[in-house]
């Protein structure tokens, strides 16, 4: 507004899920980081030398080589940032407004509004039994012994 650029201000970013969306990603961004870069700085470069001696493109060079190789990264990023931001419910009440709610709002208002904990804590099992399959894939896709390594 003060820049000039624009006249008023747009709803786009303004207590919507997509507000939401952005600063997640924000914050956490960081935290995925970090061990994608650890495990990218594990890499040894004779072996991208060798397959760039081999005539291997850079596209799949990151395709057989490093992306193989930063696996446990990746792995290791998304437990540290899926599950924190799968109860986050402080974000999407103070960025997302009305239209901010998310698993973990609904969490939290039975616990301290509603003053429903039996509500409350099914729908943590009911978490609890859909992030379990899924932690449980990414440990046979990418070993856990693996992430600890980094």
């Amino acid at each position: 507004l003060w820049s000039g650029l624009i006249h008023e201000a747009t709803p786009i970013l303004l207590y919507s899920p997509l507000a939401v969306v952005v600063v997640l990603v924000y914050v956490w961004i960081p935290f995925a980081a970090l061990p994608i870069f650890a495990a990218l700085q594990r890499i040894d470069n004779s072996l991208l030398e060798a397959a760039a001696d081999l005539g291997s493109p850079q596209w799949e060079t990151f395709l057989r080589v490093v992306l193989p190789l930063s696996m446990p990264g990746v792995g290791a990023a998304f437990f540290l940032v899926f599950i924190p931001t799968l109860g986050e419910y402080v974000t999407p009440l103070l960025v997302g407004g009305v239209n901010g709610i998310m698993y973990g709002n609904v969490i939290q208002s039975q616990f301290s509004r509603a003053l429903n904990w039996p509500l409350g804590s099914l729908l943590s099992l009911v978490m609890l039994v859909v992030v379990l399959p899924i932690m449980l894939l990414f440990n046979r896709l990418i070993k856990l012994e693996e992430i600890v390594e980094i």
